[in-house]
């Protein structure tokens, strides 16, 4: 039995591709022999846009084989068009004064994964090449990771995300106009068996699909609030971990609408409860030895020196970075304080308080949270800032403040620890930093900080229910 509502009849199990099997080390002769072999006859491709969106289409396998080789063409109006499909207004890199053409999108073959639900089909992701290149968020992770490599290590990564599942579907949350939803559980029942027991359903199949999709899952578990859940993705390199986090947040997405329920990364989505991390887990190895290089079991908290100087240029950037992990308006309401989310730009050993947090272990598992971010980020650009700040710490052996003892909360820092308040001063503060052109390039600094500052133009033209509450009688 089907347990999806609202999607055609599946009385009929989808034939799921064994990926493995058919391609083999997923090299470009054994990709184009397997297409051939299982008589796969479409296949689905995408890429990520600068918003962490999944734009994607159905390709022949005639021209998939072709695209190995050669690569193909994709409108670059999707790197120049927001969240809802409108154009922004005053970047360079595209635009109307472009007339938007092809950009060229490589495919990335040892991105192969089957979809379970359907039918042989099997997915690849793919990222623009070409002049494109500077401006596409995976390309941006991928110069960040090299970066790394010349420095000798190895980023290791992982994201964990929390997200809000609710009794609803497209249409109704429209006819609502997102006001009243009703979540799959009430109340708050955070890690709790009742709740992931009575939808148990829900959760294998969101388990199920994340090993089959290879993006497995080490912790599924309620968080505390109506309907939130919180997932731990399996660490990888960082580039595989930023693909399996951008992907897990499309396909939970589509796991949750296949059975007339919906699920929303959105930082926070209502002012009574708390709001949704994005947190990120890195941690160093030796390119060479694989020696993790956090660990110095004979400094304070196992840190090496190595480690302290990365957390120190985490901790000196975030404030220029800052955009890059709260990357929507919404993203600032987030971080206020009481609701387990930073406000300043502070770091501390196992503590849940501060931006960043310092977890001591074994080599294997000592590694720094980097808590600022929310779950609405997108997972390459992210991680580019977490990864990036951190070298240059490195490379100018910066120091971090203090250690932060207690509830960060109720402490004062320094004003150069403050985080700007808004999106618009955060694309200014990241535009302006020399250390982000350096790392991340001046062609991707100026389109990200400017598409950016056209949200917040776009937030300034909405009139929210708190202001007509607030002004529409008394003013």
């Amino acid at each position: 039995m089907c347990a999806a509502q609202n999607v055609p009849s599946c009385d009929t199990k989808p034939r799921m591709l064994d990926v493995d099997a058919v391609f083999g080390k997923k090299t470009i002769p054994e990709i184009k022999a397997g297409i051939k072999k299982a008589g796969i006859e479409n296949v689905k491709v995408g890429v990520f846009d600068i918003d962490g969106i999944l734009r994607g289409k159905y390709i022949s396998a005639a021209k998939f084989i072709s695209a190995l080789d050669n690569g193909f063409g994709f409108c670059d109006v999707v790197l120049g068009w927001d969240s809802n499909d409108q154009l922004y207004d005053k970047t360079k890199f595209t635009g109307w004064h472009t007339a938007y053409p092809d950009a060229l999108v490589r495919i990335i073959p040892e991105s192969a994964r089957a979809i379970p639900f359907e039918d042989n089909t099997v997915f690849f992701l793919g990222e623009f090449i070409g002049k494109a290149k500077d401006i596409c968020p995976r390309n941006l992770l991928s110069r960040v990771i090299d970066k790394a490599h010349g420095m000798g290590f190895e980023p290791y990564s992982s994201c964990e995300f929390e997200f809000f599942v609710f009794n609803e579907t497209p249409e109704s949350v429209r006819a609502k106009n997102y006001q009243n939803l009703n979540s799959i559980t009430p109340g708050y029942f955070g890690y709790s068996v009742l709740r992931n027991s009575v939808h148990a359903e829900f959760y294998h199949e969101l388990l199920d699909l994340c090993r089959d999709m290879r993006f497995p899952l080490e912790g599924l578990h309620t968080e505390t609030g109506p309907g939130v859940v919180e997932a731990a993705i399996a660490y990888d390199t960082a580039l595989e971990s930023a693909d399996r986090a951008a992907l897990f947040k499309t396909f939970c997405k589509i796991t949750a609408q296949r059975r007339g329920w919906m699920a929303s990364f959105m930082a926070k989505w209502s002012n009574k409860w708390p709001g949704c991390g994005g947190h990120m887990h890195i941690s160093l190895k030796d390119k060479k030895t694989g020696k993790a290089i956090f660990h110095d079991a004979k400094k304070p908290y196992n840190m090496s020196d190595t480690m302290r100087w990365f957390v120190g240029g985490q901790q000196a950037l975030m404030p220029e970075m800052l955009c890059m992990s709260a990357s929507t308006v919404n993203s600032f309401s987030r971080l206020v304080p009481g609701y387990w989310a930073p406000t300043s730009a502070t770091w501390a050993v196992e503590n849940r308080t501060t931006a960043l947090r310092v977890i001591p272990g074994s080599e294997k598992s000592q590694r720094v949270e980097y808590r600022i971010a929310a779950a609405d980020i997108n997972p390459y650009i992210a991680m580019a800032a977490a990864i990036g700040s951190g070298l240059w710490g490195i490379e100018n052996k910066i120091e971090p403040t203090k250690d932060v003892k207690g509830n960060a909360y109720t402490q004062t820092f320094p004003e150069k620890f403050s985080l700007p308040q808004t999106l618009t001063e955060a694309a200014g503060r990241l535009r302006k930093s020399k250390p982000a052109n350096e790392l991340f390039g001046a062609d991707f600094v100026d389109h990200y900080a400017t598409t950016r500052e056209w949200e917040e133009r776009e937030f300034r033209k909405a009139i929210t229910d708190w202001e007509l509450a607030r002004y529409f009688e008394i003013i």
